[in-house]
């Protein structure tokens, strides 16, 4: 039976935190910058969660689960 690869996108773009949970970042903050408000802007620069519908998914894609 072959390996079991991990997302390679995934990978880049989620991180786990030392509970468990999947930290991910904001989009919509590479470009078209002018016409957002400087409080939107710094609002994407921070990391979240990601939501509880999409850990599952997100978990499977890592092989964590």
């Amino acid at each position: 039976m072959p390996k079991m690869k991990t997302k390679s996108s995934a990978k880049k773009r989620f991180k786990l935190t030392g509970t468990g949970k999947i930290k991910r970042k904001h989009a919509f903050k590479s470009h078209i910058l002018t016409k957002k408000t400087k409080k939107q802007k710094l609002a994407l620069t921070h990391s979240t969660l990601v939501h509880k519908a999409d850990k599952d998914n997100i978990k499977l894609q890592l092989r964590l689960k």
